[in-house]
């Protein structure tokens, strides 16, 4: 009986260290492999750079343009709402959780309608949803065209530059559905900001 113990104790160890050494390490290994060979930018995040070669955020995760007390820049695009921790924090991935009909989600939709209403200089029933709501993982990277065409006039006054040349660059920005019938058009706020500065420059 004690050997029969010993025995099947030694088959199970074996077993896990075959199977650690297999699947922990060797299948890790050759995925991080394939990965930086067929896709070393999304493999390392998608960072995306400015003009001098620096890291300035990723293609995939969003930012906000604000000030340090949290005040939008208004020479800068500006991005959806988040719920991630206290905004696009990639730590608290999440959105609100909260239904349709929740108060709370009704009054912070009515405050930022009035903020960005204000922001913007136009008419709060002129503001898109995505303006007023938080994406589910409140990562979202992405505006709508109608949100960054809303936003040309301001950041145009802002940076001194024509509002045709303006838009121009948030057309020229915009993606198209993925194969052409998957998701909605958008704007990666980060690149067109960074394109944005590369114009003025």
């Amino acid at each position: 009986m004690r050997n029969t113990t010993l025995r099947t104790t030694g088959v199970a160890l074996r077993a896990m260290l075959i199977f650690t050494l297999v699947l922990g390490v060797g299948y890790t290994a050759l995925v991080t492999g394939i990965g930086q060979l067929a896709l070393p930018w999304q493999a390392n995040g998608s960072i995306v750079q400015n003009s001098e070669g620096e890291p300035v955020g990723s293609a995939i995760i969003g930012q906000s343009a604000t000030e340090a007390a949290g005040i939008p820049l208004e020479e800068y695009f500006q991005s959806r709402p988040s719920a991630a921790g206290g905004g696009y924090d990639g730590g608290a991935s999440s959105g609100s959780n909260l239904g349709p009909e929740n108060e709370d989600l009704v009054a912070a939709i009515e405050q930022r309608r009035a903020a960005s209403a204000e922001f913007e200089g136009v008419d709060g029933d002129a503001i898109p949803s995505d303006a007023l709501t938080a994406s589910a993982s409140g990562l979202d990277p992405h505006i709508s065209p109608a949100y960054a065409l809303l936003q040309v006039e301001r950041v145009a006054a802002a940076r001194g530059l024509s509002e045709a040349a303006v838009r121009e660059l948030v057309e020229s920005r915009i993606q198209a559905r993925d194969l052409g019938f998957l998701g909605e058009p958008r704007v990666n706020v980060l690149e067109l900001n960074l394109a944005l500065d590369a114009l003025q420059g």
